[in-house]
């Protein structure tokens, strides 16, 4: 396909709907740039091929992890979404829906360096970070040696988090927000790709400490993993319990999942997808919103993070679709995930069985 109209179709798909024809050479708002028409174009068509030669591959990966992952395909999608995106992921179920299984299938089909980390009460923020000894040599000098933590890889779980003290907890911080981390002072640059995904147990309280909002806006995504069900859990009794447990097929590599990411943050946005993420995030605060439930039931609305996160997210969304640019159903569809660990409703609001996903689903109407 020529690249000027590939340009106008994916303005035309953005948008969501039939607009005028644009007299071309129209190049999207993202790579509105000061160039000249010749490399605008030959940017479009570089992009268009790498769209095209990645579609079996990210079909392959939903295969492959769907081969060991049973009923979750919309947890699989979501979770690929945010590692596309760059982000993390927080991952929030009952025991046993294969929170765990999921992130260790997802490190050796996308071939990252995966780590564990098993937060209790007791772990210290040495225990994740690294720590320094002092080493002497065979001439009596004395020196300190940096001993890497499980921190410096590549795919980083962290099991049941919120388990974990706020002091421990907090060293994630720096190494989610800025990827690198600093000990005695010296600054240590993580592995890259770098992503954390964390599970937590929403039914059991005791011994626990809720993670603060400065972290969990960190998250690019929150995604609730429900029961599978009646097909995928009996086909996950006859594949799990057999003699045969199939093992995953490393479909990605650390290099392509990088490019990947790069080139989500190339495809177009149009302008009706950008002015929605825009009035969305903007009508869950409650100084702004003209919505009375969120003036009345919200005491804190979602910040500049939930718009770059809505963003990013949608891009991946459609290019793990196959598509070429985002609509306002990838929006709408990230909604929740996106924006419901960012806001937090009032006492009175529980008081009355008012939850945040009610508050989305009205944020949302005016888009749909």
């Amino acid at each position: 396909m020529p690249a000027r109209k590939y340009h106008n179709i994916l303005y035309l798909y953005a948008n969501g709907r039939k607009l005028p024809k644009i007299k071309p050479p129209f190049v999207p708002s993202p790579v509105r740039q000061r160039m000249t028409p010749t490399s605008a174009l030959s940017n479009a068509d570089a992009d268009l091929a790498s769209v095209q030669a990645l579609a079996p591959k990210l079909a392959a990966i939903k295969t492959e992890i769907g081969q060991r992952i049973f009923g979750q395909a919309e947890v699989i999608e979501l979770v690929l979404t945010g590692m596309l995106a760059g982000g993390h992921v927080l991952l929030i179920g009952v025991p046993g829906v294969a929170k765990t299984r999921l992130v260790s299938t997802l490190g050796k089909v996308l071939g990252l360096d995966t780590r564990r980390i098993q937060c209790t009460p007791d772990l210290m923020p040495a225990d994740i970070l690294g720590s320094e000894i002092l080493e002497e040599s065979q001439s009596g000098a004395r020196s300190f040696r940096f001993i890497p933590g499980p921190v410096f890889s590549q795919l980083l779980m962290a099991d049941e988090i919120n388990r974990a003290s706020p002091r421990t907890q907090s060293a994630l911080l720096q190494a989610m927000q800025e990827y690198s981390i600093t000990v005695a002072g010296a600054p240590h640059a993580l592995p890259s790709p770098f992503h954390v995904l964390a599970t937590q147990n929403p039914i059991e309280q005791e011994g626990t400490y809720p993670l603060p909002e400065a972290q969990l806006d960190r998250f690019l995504l929150q995604v609730d993993v429900k029961y599978p069900d009646r097909a995928a859990e009996r086909q996950m009794l006859l594949v799990t319990t057999g003699a045969h447990d199939p093992e995953p097929q490393q479909v990605f590599t650390p290099d392509e999942l990088l490019q990947a990411q790069h080139l989500v943050r190339r495809l177009p946005v149009g302008d009706s997808v950008l002015e929605g993420i825009l009035n969305l995030v903007r009508a869950g605060r409650p100084e702004e919103s003209a919505l009375k439930s969120v003036q009345q039931y919200v005491a804190w609305g979602p910040g500049p993070r939930a718009a770059q996160a809505l963003m990013l997210g949608a891009r991946a969304r459609a290019l793990l679709d196959g598509r070429l640019a985002p609509s306002l159903d990838d929006v709408l569809a990230l909604a929740k995930p996106v924006l419901r660990h960012r806001m937090a409703v009032s006492f009175a609001a529980r008081a009355e069985g008012i939850s945040i996903d009610s508050i989305i689903d009205q944020l949302c109407q005016p888009l749909m």
